[in-house]
């Protein structure tokens, strides 16, 4: 957070709190508190002008100096620096939306952990089913190859039986001819 926002917050002018980090500065090491390069300022004050219509060109609005960047800790340090009652409820109030912020990224990111898990998941079903489908064209050629060969066995031997029904079978039992030859 910039100061001039946690200054409006804390209900303060910018110059007082920094004043205040200055004052005690043994408190805010680099990775609690920063001072903006000139050109990131310069390009913060670009992006912040070109989402306005028209700018706000009261005095200490967008002040000749770059602004101090707190980090969470940076703002948790500055309740021990800011005594006032307004500063301590500002100070609870930005502590919590962190946690909350925390919390949203935690969700978000185990919940896109869980989505890429499931896509891979879809995917890899999706190459099974397709490799199945393969599988089972190969099967239904075989499975067909095999049923044109049992019709064609079938129906040679339903040829052959044809051709058997043909010939005239000799009659199996007493010869009438030969018991007439006989008498």
């Amino acid at each position: 957070m910039l100061d001039y926002d946690l200054a409006k917050l804390y209900q303060i002018e910018t110059k007082a709190l920094k004043q205040a980090v200055r004052r005690n500065r043994e408190r805010f090491p680099d990775d609690f508190m920063f001072e903006l390069s000139q050109d990131e300022y310069n390009s913060l004050k670009t992006n912040i002008r070109s989402q306005f219509v028209t700018l706000d060109v009261r005095r200490g609005k967008y002040p000749k100096y770059a602004p101090f960047a707190f980090t969470e800790q940076g703002v948790a340090m500055l309740s021990s620096v800011l005594k006032s009652d307004v500063a301590i409820a500002a100070n609870i109030a930005i502590m919590r939306a962190f946690v909350k912020v925390r919390e949203y990224l935690s969700t978000t990111s185990s919940l896109s952990a869980e989505l890429k898990e499931l896509r891979a998941r879809v995917d890899l079903l999706q190459i099974q089913h397709e490799e199945n489908l393969v599988a089972v064209n190969d099967l239904s050629e075989d499975v067909r190859r095999d049923i044109d060969s049992l019709c064609i066995a079938i129906r040679q031997l339903a040829e052959k039986i044809d051709e058997k029904k043909k010939v005239p079978m000799p009659r199996i039992g007493f010869n009438q001819q030969s018991a007439n030859k006989d008498s």
